[in-house]
């Protein structure tokens, strides 16, 4: 078995979903993995420590029993501006923005951002862009995108829903700690 069949079936075989390998020049094994997708009406869990910890443990166990040649193993989330690589990547992202890098200029231009949605002909997508009601949409096929990525989403919102304190609760100095 290579060493690529032999991450795949490691990771998959963690209940897990592999995004990417790769083998760079000095020796690195950098492995991405996420969660596999749960029903919309539940949160997405993310990658924890534990979850690359455990992959890591296991593809150095496999890896040396398959002799696979390496000098580091990174296992890594795939981050905020997750790749999309296969079908079932765009399929699972789609309605969120993304930046698309295509293979050959059109009108003159390689990159793009938008919404990412299912075009009507089977196999293909579609990117919608630009301002609201001035929208333009481009329609393209997997084979003709370089590279595909989520568009980061940092939100802090999160913070705000804890209860706030009464103010009977408070300090004489202002601190609001118990």
């Amino acid at each position: 078995m290579n060493w690529q069949a032999a991450v795949e079936k490691t990771v998959t075989g963690l209940n897990l979903e592999l995004v990417e390998c790769e083998r760079s020049a000095g020796g690195l094994l950098r492995v991405f993995i996420d969660r596999l997708p749960v029903p919309a009406d539940q949160p997405q869990p993310f990658v924890t420590v534990d979850d690359c910890e455990r992959v890591t443990r296991q593809l150095q166990y496999v890896l040396e029993v398959e002799g696979c040649d390496y000098s580091r193993l990174e296992v890594s989330s795939p981050g905020l501006d997750r790749p999309l690589r296969t079908p079932e990547h765009y399929a699972r992202f789609s309605g969120s923005q993304v930046d698309i890098t295509l293979r050959a200029p059109f009108q003159g231009r390689k990159k793009y951002r938008g919404l990412l949605q299912q075009a009507e002909e089977e196999g293909s997508w579609r990117l919608v862009f630009g301002e609201p009601g001035q929208e333009q949409a481009l329609d393209f096929k997997l084979d003709e995108v370089r590279d595909a990525r989520l568009v980061p989403v940092i939100d802090f919102k999160g913070r705000k829903n804890k209860p706030a304190q009464p103010q009977d609760q408070k300090k004489p100095d202002g601190d609001q700690t118990p």
